[in-house]
């Protein structure tokens, strides 16, 4: 049975555009940004007594104009393609009329940056700002996303099973057993690939997705080891049959960690270091992705090997990973172990 597309007069647009997102199962926190700069057009627009579907191509003009000088303006080019890709779905599915947005983009100066400048903080500055995250949990992921480079997706989607620390009292307390693909690399993490938003793995529905192209295991260094044992030492009982390695440990105690409540905790660090800015962008704020950043450009420099790099990374063919995972001891280890830099 095919879905209606037809808006009544009394229907919430903004709601209707985000539902089928949903549908289309774009990720939450990717509606929620959406709806933030949807709900602040609808608002801009209503001053002068218009909606979303009776504004036009000036009222759009005039709020992508109100948008300059508040934000950079790579971030009024986003918010502008939000409005726009509203308004060519509505119309699209026939929703709409027309899209106001499409000229006012096509004409714009402003333009999304898709590789920003970012800011530049040395090993000795990140150091400083570990020094200042002491909870276990939150010190144990900030350091898993500074000293291996996956994406904060990834480490929420981490279980115990996909943990192999080379520590008797860890071995001795927690009765999963690492991965098979973790057999003889004791001070390990398995990356997975297969992770998805919505999609079931070790008996728990995952909300957040994995987006490597293949599985990587990625080496654990000491400093990494320590923070993860101390984790592991306070650990609350997980609620998923999956032993999720990092659990909440506020309300929701227990539950996987998710996306939001990471990146919630860089924030208010990183806001206390003066590293970020509300309405910054990528240029000026530290997020879990520029922890991502962080570990590239830094290895990358130190190691001179970007194949290495792109391998712990999960961005490379499968013919170079299956050359780096026949050689992982000897090489990936030997390399990052070398030159990872130390942050404790």
């Amino acid at each position: 049975m095919s879905r209606d597309h037809t808006v009544g007069k009394d229907a919430d647009p903004v709601e209707y555009f985000l539902q089928d997102m949903t549908y289309h199962g774009r990720s939450e926190r990717t509606r929620s940004a959406y709806e933030r700069v949807l709900r602040q057009f609808e608002a801009f627009v209503a001053a002068d007594g218009e909606t979303p579907a009776s504004a036009g191509q000036r009222e759009c003009l005039a709020w992508v104009h109100s948008l300059r000088g508040k934000h950079a303006p790579s971030t009024v080019a986003t918010y502008a393609t939000y409005v726009h890709r509203f308004y060519a779905y509505m119309a699209q599915t026939g929703a709409f009329d027309a899209n106001p947005m499409a000229l006012v983009t096509s004409e714009m100066d402003e333009s999304i940056d898709t590789d920003p400048e970012r800011r530049e903080i040395g090993v000795p500055a990140m150091r400083e700002f570990v020094a200042s995250v002491t909870h276990p949990l939150e010190r144990a992921v900030v350091l898993t996303l500074l000293k291996t480079g996956m994406r904060v997706g990834e480490a929420c989607n981490l279980d115990l099973r996909d943990v192999h620390l080379d520590e008797p009292a860890v071995r001795a307390a927690y009765s999963v057993a690492p991965r098979p693909q973790l057999d003889g690399r004791p001070n390990s993490l398995f990356v997975a690939s297969d992770p998805a938003r919505g999609t079931v793995v070790n008996g728990e529905e995952r909300s957040a997705s994995n987006k490597r192209k293949r599985a990587t295991v990625v080496p654990v260094d000491s400093e990494l080891a320590e923070a993860l044992v101390r984790w592991l030492a306070i650990r609350p009982d997980a609620r998923s049959p999956a032993e999720p390695l990092f659990v909440s440990t506020r309300e929701d105690w227990g539950e996987r960690l998710t996306p939001p409540r990471v990146r919630a905790t860089v924030k208010r660090h990183a806001e206390a270091r003066g590293w970020y800015r509300t309405g910054g962008g990528a240029s000026e704020n530290v997020t879990p992705h520029y922890f991502r950043h962080f570990f590239t450009t830094h290895l990358r420099d130190r190691t001179g090997d970007r194949g290495i790099v792109k391998y712990l990374r999960g961005d490379v063919a499968t013919d170079v990973i299956d050359t780096y995972t026949h050689n992982w001891g000897d090489r990936v280890r030997g390399v990052y172990e070398a030159n990872i830099y130390t942050l404790t």
